[in-house]
């Protein structure tokens, strides 16, 4: 199973994830957002429902999205692209919308505040 881990972390976090990735040690999939706020903002309740109904499928197009999501394709269309330029969905070569995961794992700590 593809596994994406979706969760929080700074820059330095990152980056020594990517210096690990490069020394050839296995990370996984991880998508990084710098605050829970920033993860919240992209990460709609109906951009999850997207991502829940994309997880293992082949890539579709944007209509065959919302058909199958009982949506508009002009809202689909905005919450696509917003997933997109978030690096969590991928465009095929003829443009279809694809999800590359089959599962994905939230992972991030609410501390107290400062």
């Amino acid at each position: 199973m593809r596994t994406v881990t979706i969760g929080v972390s700074s820059v330095e976090e990152a980056s020594a994830r990517v210096l690990e990735a490069f020394r050839g040690e296995k990370r996984g999939a991880f998508i990084s957002f710098p605050s829970v706020e920033g993860l919240w903002t992209v990460l709609t309740p109906r951009r999850w429902a997207l991502i829940r109904a994309l997880a293992g499928q082949e890539p579709m197009s944007l209509r065959a999205v919302a058909r199958l999501l009982d949506r508009d394709v002009k809202n689909i269309h905005a919450d696509v692209h917003a997933l997109l330029n978030a690096g969590i969905l991928d465009r095929t070569d003829d443009e279809r919308i694809v999800f590359p995961y089959d599962a994905v794992h939230v992972d991030f700590t609410i501390g107290k505040a400062a």
